[in-house]
């Protein structure tokens, strides 16, 4: 597997890709859950798709849902309120994703695009095609079909904290179903469904081994559900707030793979989605378990440790001992890691025990292999 090398991604993004993390922080949240990403195997379409929010097609009949969506925060919090689900299905010409919410109360008053959609209630898809938890993208929808889609540079603890706004997927079609009457708090509804087409001449930009992908390979992806507590006043919804403080009552955040902290810009914690060439219905491909990703999840022990360490000693550290985060061996991998450090940055790394992967994380927490893997 051929891999984008370090400097060409500094040429593809500005030299501040070396950028220093934000070091100044007085505490650095970490995952509170296990590392076990859910996985997803997507197949081909049998034949066209026609996005109108029906999902209706035979391909869609065929194709198998995701488990129900869970708090962003997996069992520490309680199962969300509403169900929601996805499906996946691949083209030559688009990665397509429909989804199933579970709505009461339909809810959705922006209309331009690029605004803040989580200021409404929302679906949003978040696609990391090689892994490396930057660059990545991310869209937003509401039940009025409004896009918010802009691509991160890097995640925003990582010191970037401006996202390109200005990035649009040209070609994106979305079709939404309602379920219900859109703004009406006088009748309950059902929900609403979501048809998206993702055109792989534009998630390809940032694909380090190019789109469409081939069979088997396997991308990062998450999706989110933000889901506000409404009233009505007036004759209309209105976010909930507190009457002794008059903030807005925190929204809740659904998703399909948890992320163990409020906070979806954690890509390391996304699920895996891994491409068939197979027609969808005419046959199965299991999911397949690289230990690379083991030893990528190693590494991402050593960067959060880092992290914990520099804030209380102002300092990075090559002694593997001395980081909060503690962590264990990997098979087919030597050990330990080793750790290169500079007064302020440093690289990690792990090697294959047979000497043809070298597995790397830095400072900014980007993760690359070298080698042949």
């Amino acid at each position: 597997m051929k891999y984008l090398s370090v400097i060409a991604l500094a040429l593809l993004f500005g030299a501040d890709v070396y950028a220093q993390a934000p070091l100044g922080q007085t505490s650095f949240p970490v995952p509170e859950i296990p590392f076990a990403p859910k996985h997803y195997v997507c197949y081909r379409t049998a034949g066209p798709i026609k996005v109108d929010g029906k999902l209706d097609e035979k391909s869609w009949k065929k194709a198998a849902w995701t488990t129900y969506f869970v708090d962003i925060q997996g069992d520490l919090r309680p199962a969300p309120r509403y169900k929601t689900r996805v499906k996946m299905l691949w083209d030559s010409k688009y990665l397509y994703i429909g989804a199933q919410i579970q709505e009461p109360n339909l809810w959705a008053t922006l209309r331009q695009r690029d605004t803040v959609i989580f200021n409404n209630n929302d679906f949003e898809v978040f696609i990391d095609p090689n892994g490396s938890t930057h660059p990545y993208y991310e869209t937003e929808l509401n039940a009025l079909g409004t896009v918010w889609d802009l691509m991160e540079r890097m995640p925003y603890r990582d010191g970037d904290k401006v996202a390109v706004n200005a990035w649009d997927i040209a070609g994106l079609k979305v079709g939404i179903g309602l379920h219900g009457t859109l703004d009406n708090p006088n009748d309950v509804d059902t929900g609403w469904t979501v048809e998206a087409a993702f055109p792989w001449s534009i998630l390809g930009e940032c694909a380090f081994n190019g789109a469409p992908p081939r069979q088997g390979d396997q991308w990062r992806i998450n999706f989110s559900r933000v889901e506000w507590h409404l009233v009505v006043k007036n004759g209309v919804y209105r976010r909930e707030r507190d009457a002794s403080t008059g903030q807005l009552v925190p929204e809740d955040n659904w998703v399909w793979s948890p992320q163990g902290l409020i906070n979806m810009h954690y890509p390391e914690m996304w699920g895996f989605l891994q491409f068939s060439d197979k027609v969808v219905g005419t046959g199965h491909d299991s999911f397949k378990w690289h230990e690379v990703e083991s030893a990528k999840w190693i590494l991402r022990k050593i960067y959060y440790g880092e992290r914990l360490y520099y804030i209380s000693h102002q300092e990075f550290t090559a002694s593997l001992s001395s980081l909060h985060e503690k962590v264990s061996q990997v098979a087919g991998y030597s050990w330990p890691p080793k750790i290169y450090v500079t007064p302020d940055m440093y690289e990690a790394t792990i090697e294959s025990k047979d000497g043809k992967t070298l597995v790397h994380i830095r400072q900014d927490g980007y993760t690359w292999i070298t080698g042949n893997n």
